[in-house]
């Protein structure tokens, strides 16, 4: 049985728990499975797409430290986002954290604030992470590309290429115990694939060159546009519950 706590970050996720009036015994069969600390089996995921050098004038910069990360994306110019960006967003929340959660890029909302996963998809997010017994503060938050594309559109190759060195930086800083994949962007760009994130989604993976595993599941904008989909999002939260706990 679901703890009343996990029974209300459910409600607050909005994913309903169906009760049959004539078997309280079935319904509790349909319920999603308690928490566990058994942890999943990783697949490391092959190579399918060659990525592109980086611009020659980014190779010089050293980025092994937090302020060089960051004044780095403050002053990059690399790629044509940053014309169009009213501030850069490097990402928030604790620097020594197990858990790094990548999104795609930022949108209306995180440009102005300065902030990735604010407004509604950041609320879900939120709301995600205490089904697990985590906030914002204790996680590291951040995107596949720092500026917010064009009218929201997907990020070309070579602009996130360009940010691709920060990214790298700040996963080699936090060193985190997992790191949650959210969306299609994110997914394809991390594990260097093209497979579709419900694929994705099946099983865990690897970061390429390295040992941190990585959980891919859906965007919480696709979570807000298709309700049925947050059972699976809640199967992707306890995977990474028994990652974090193991």
């Amino acid at each position: 049985m679901l703890s009343p706590r996990q029974q209300h970050c459910l409600k607050a996720i909005g994913i309903r728990r169906w009760v049959e009036r004539a078997s309280v015994t079935e319904s509790a069969a349909i319920a999603p499975a308690p928490l566990t600390t058994e942890s999943p089996a990783i697949v490391t995921a092959s190579p399918a797409i060659e990525e592109p050098a980086l611009p020659p004038a980014t190779l010089d910069i050293s980025l092994d430290s937090w302020d060089a990360v960051n004044h780095s994306i403050q002053r990059c110019e690399a790629c044509q986002l940053t014309s169009n960006c009213t501030q850069k967003v490097p990402g928030v929340g604790d620097q020594k954290s197990d858990l790094m959660i990548i999104g795609e890029g930022p949108g209306h909302d995180e440009d102005i604030k300065g902030e990735p996963f604010v407004g509604r998809s950041g609320q879900l997010l939120d709301k995600m992470l205490a089904a697990i017994g985590l906030s914002r503060s204790q996680v590291f938050i951040t995107n596949i590309v720092k500026c917010r594309p064009p009218n929201n559109r997907d990020p070309h190759v070579d602009e996130v290429q360009a940010c691709n060195r920060f990214l790298r930086a700040q996963i080699d800083l936090i060193k985190p115990k997992v790191i949650l994949s959210s969306g299609r962007i994110s997914a394809h760009s991390l594990l260097n694939t093209t497979q579709p994130v419900g694929r994705l989604i099946e099983t865990m993976h690897q970061l390429p060159d390295s040992q941190i595993p990585v959980k891919v599941t859906y965007h919480p904008a696709y979570l807000l546009r298709n309700p049925s989909a947050k059972a699976i999002a809640w199967q992707d939260l306890k995977t990474l519950y028994r990652i974090l706990h193991s």
